[in-house]
């Protein structure tokens, strides 16, 4: 796929204005999904899916594999994700480092998904699950997938000689599996601030975080907004792309190139213009940051 495409979530609130957008001026490079949202074999969501591939690329954005979950992964949804890719062909297929599925009551017959994405510990025996969950579904795919660092409220403690930081994890990860990193910034940010540090000094950690990573484990950048609460910093994609993310951002595209980049915005969702404008200055500080 090639660098310097700049793209945005495509949610329901923008679907008939995407589709009826002067082909010569559709504001992004490419539209990105939740694969998710159109599991179904056919009807009117796949239809407009179906629509906005005839005018734009299309990326699959999963939610659900469960990637590090040690239950291994549910067949039903990788199945359905196997048949969305063949439909559709998108340039980009990812989903999240991080486990959602786990025994019932301790029995494997009864497998319980938690409705969301629950951290992995970033040690050995969790890479090498990654490693094989991966292989797994590249194996059905026939393509790499990019698998996203996460925005996480609690945490493993690991010690001992299995024990690895977050970018050794992927930097292995990537190395032995073939997959590429989806870098989220604005996750490097959100947890920087959740573990104490200030908006400027969240910044420089997410900046080392990322000079930490092999410069061609990158394949995609996410970018997004967050929410500050008194003691707590949510991950909530509703506002606009904050400074210290658009400072770490320049720092990731000196360091891995113009690679795919995509702005999110899942809650409290703005009118397009607004949308377009955060993808607009992605594609400005993109070509700033290689000047």
């Amino acid at each position: 796929m090639a660098g310097g495409l700049v793209g945005m979530g495509w949610r329901q609130a923008h679907y008939d204005e995407v589709l009826a957008a002067e082909r010569s001026e559709p504001g992004c490079d490419f539209l990105e999904v939740h694969s998710e949202n159109f599991f179904a074999g056919g009807g009117a969501s796949l239809q407009v899916l179906m629509a906005g591939r005839e005018r734009l690329p299309v990326s699959l954005h999963g939610v659900g594999l469960g990637l590090g979950s040690a239950c291994g992964l549910d067949p039903w949804h990788l199945d359905r994700l196997v048949d969305l890719v063949e439909r559709v062909d998108p340039i980009l297929v990812s989903d999240h480092a991080a486990f959602t599925r786990a025994p019932w009551s301790g029995t494997q017959q009864s497998l319980m998904h938690a409705g969301d994405l629950l951290p992995i510990p970033f040690e050995r025996s969790s890479l090498d699950l990654m490693v094989r969950h991966v292989q797994q579904v590249q194996d059905r795919l026939h393509r790499p997938l990019l698998v996203e660092n996460l925005s996480a409220y609690l945490g493993w403690q690991v010690e001992g000689d299995g024990a690895m930081s977050e970018p050794e994890f992927f930097n292995a990860l990537t190395l032995r599996s073939g997959c590429r990193l989806l870098l989220d910034v604005n996750n490097l940010v959100v947890n920087a601030r959740n573990a104490g540090a200030a908006a400027d000094a969240a910044a420089q950690q997410a900046t080392n975080w990322l000079q930490a990573l092999r410069p061609d484990a990158v394949g995609e950048i996410h970018l997004a907004g967050h929410r500050e609460l008194p003691d707590l910093v949510i991950d909530d994609h509703g506002s606009c792309v904050s400074e210290p993310v658009w400072q770490v951002y320049r720092a990731a595209i000196a360091r891995f190139g113009p690679v795919p980049s995509l702005v999110e915005w899942d809650s409290e969702i703005p009118e397009l213009p607004v949308l377009l404008a955060e993808v607009a200055r992605a594609r400005a500080e993109m070509q700033a940051a290689q000047a």
